[in-house]
């Protein structure tokens, strides 16, 4: 599984990190650090919400 940011679409609102934060943080800038993206397989429903829950549908999951 690999996590995959669409930048141009990211408004870095901090959905995904309230989701998953061992997988994202947002900087005081805004910005939108990955901090695993490649995460394994026990973090697959974290991962899977953090996409669902972002407004702005920058994430994706691609299957490795």
């Amino acid at each position: 599984m690999k996590i995959v940011v669409d930048w141009d679409k990211c408004s870095g609102l901090g959905m995904c990190e309230a989701e998953a934060p061992e997988l994202f943080e947002v900087q005081d800038d805004g910005s939108l650090v990955v901090l695993n993206d490649s995460p394994d397989e026990d973090a697959r429903a974290e991962a899977e919400a953090a996409v669902e829950s972002c407004p702005t549908e920058a994430l994706s999951i691609v299957e490795d």
